[in-house]
């Protein structure tokens, strides 16, 4: 027995099933125990963003923490990415950064780091192990914090002679502290707001995707005020029979419009709504100057407490036919390629409850009018805007609901930031099928530029913007890391590709010239 021994152990006696691993030196000993556990499924990702961002899905979909095996601060910094996606995602995550044994830290080896650094700043908490014996306790104090006010990101630093020093035993994760609660006047006086007309609860998390949803909708209802959700949700239900929750807007000048006039904003489970960026002559948030602001239940407090107790003082209307989504699949239409006619082949072809991770950035807006109309589906978006989450956030999902089909949407710029997440699907078998927007460029950059208020656009910026010269092959590129591709340039070849991978199971990707 030793140090590594008793981590893997206490993850086992934790209920941590599932770990998402890019290993170096330092954590040998960590992969050695964790080979004497097979229990334990173990799934190599070849970049550490493909990790992170994994273990993000892993957990949207379940509610049930993963870990990660890290190498010690570079890796970690590869990770930063998708774990700052995750922790906007309310996501939690155990990671766990191997480190030099603490003895060899004086010298200045090459993979030296700021290990405590670097994760504090993405990380809810952070602890180095200094004991060998007291391993075991420290992963499971790292378990409950992941587990904590809704999900954190925990990370434990394991220097390598805390893994191979002899230590015993094991240690069970005590579970998370109770979620606080508003009081009982803070809920009363956000009810008598939420009756004045056109007032708005903003509401995220498990209500976007639970029977949270009908309880948020019959309350709103009976007190005739609008029910909302921010547009970058971790998860949200969409399509037949999903409980109608009205989506904000990408852009500020729409948000505005959108809560013009709004008497009062209460908040439960999300915080207030902000920009995506600061723009010239515009405000930082699209809340109107004269709506009250009332933050009733922050992300890590008790959603489901609140919005009963919130319910019992205003009371339940019944909900009918209008208040929930309906099912409208025409044809899948032929002819050129467009993206609203994607989003249509999409919807007519997609399967009962699939998961779709959208990062089709600029092509999304697009697909989303027949996707509401599609059949019922969860949605995973990209939550803190850091591009690369898509093909790892699909891993995640597949691992965490194999008997689910996951689409990936997902644009051909940000699909490159993490495009070895395809070999991870096709090693694993996973059954997700990519649609990559091949409009060879980074599209979003070109509309922000606009939005920034410079209209002129020369040589430099234009080879910042798009991703020509060369072109990237996406088939190439999926079929050299194990995936079956093809690529298509009219609505009959995407209607036949996207109708095949829908009755196949295992991965697949399609390139759309768009």
């Amino acid at each position: 027995m030793n140090g590594a021994e008793t981590l893997v152990r206490t993850l086992l006696a934790s209920d941590v099933r599932v770990c998402f691993a890019n290993p170096g030196t330092s954590e040998m000993h960590f992969v050695a125990a964790l080979d004497r556990h097979p229990e334990l499924r173990c799934i190599l990702c070849l970049f550490e963003g493909g990790v992170s961002g994994a273990a993000d899905g892993y957990f949207r979909m379940t509610g049930q923490i993963a870990a990660t095996l890290l190498h010690l601060a570079p890796g970690f910094g590869n990770a930063f990415a998708n774990l700052h996606n995750a922790r906007k995602a309310q996501s939690g995550v155990l990671n766990v950064m191997g480190d030099h044994a603490d003895y060899h830290l004086r010298f200045e080896a090459p993979l030296k780091g700021d290990t405590v650094g670097i994760s504090q700043a993405v990380s809810h908490w952070t602890r180095v192990c200094a004991e060998p014996g007291r391993v075991a306790g420290d992963a499971a104090d790292a378990i409950q914090a992941a587990r904590a006010k809704n999900g954190q990101i925990a990370t434990l630093i394991l220097p390598a002679n805390m893994a191979w020093d002899p230590a015993d035993g094991q240690a069970v994760a005590p579970p998370p502290p109770p979620l606080r609660r508003p009081s009982l006047d803070e809920v009363a006086a956000a009810a008598r707001a939420l009756r004045q007309p056109g007032a708005i609860l903003l509401v995220d998390g498990p209500v976007l995707w639970s029977d949270l949803g009908l309880l948020a909708k019959r309350l709103t209802k009976a007190a005739g005020a609008r029910l909302m959700h921010p547009f970058f949700a971790a998860r949200f239900r969409r399509g037949a029979g999903a409980v109608q929750i009205e989506r904000m807007a990408y852009r500020i000048e729409d948000n505005l419009t959108l809560m013009q006039g709004a008497p009062a904003l209460v908040l439960c489970g999300t915080t207030r709504p902000a920009g995506f960026f600061a723009y010239p002559g515009r405000p930082s948030t699209p809340d109107d100057p004269d709506t009250r602001l009332i933050d009733l239940c922050s992300r890590d407090m008790d959603i489901a407490w609140t919005l009963q107790t919130l319910a019992e003082e205003i009371g339940e209307a019944d909900l009918g036919p209008e208040d929930f989504g309906t099912l409208s699949l025409p044809a899948p239409p032929d002819g050129p390629v467009t993206l609203e006619k994607l989003g249509r082949s999409v919807a007519a072809l997609m399967p009962e409850d699939a998961i779709i991770v959208d990062e089709g950035i600029t092509a999304s807006g697009h697909l989303a009018p027949a996707l509401k109309q599609a059949r019922g589906h969860d949605v995973l978006t990209i939550t803190g805007g850091s591009i690369g989450f898509g093909l790892p956030n699909a891993v995640g999902a597949a691992v965490a609901c194999p008997d689910r089909k996951v689409v990936v949407l997902e644009g051909d710029g940000s699909g490159m930031y993490t495009l070895q997440s395809l070999w991870t699907m096709a090693r694993e078998g996973l059954d997700v099928t990519t649609v990559i927007f091949a409009n060879r460029g980074y599209q979003i950059l070109r509309e922000e530029l606009a939005a920034m208020g410079v209209n002129e656009v020369g040589r430099n910026a234009s080879q910042m913007f798009d991703v020509e010269g060369p072109r990237l092959d996406w088939v190439a590129l999926a079929k050299g890391h194990g995936v079956q591709a093809v690529r298509v340039e009219d609505m009959a070849g995407f209607n036949a590709a996207f109708a095949e991978a829908m009755e196949q199971r295992g991965p697949r990707l399609i390139e759309v010239l768009c």
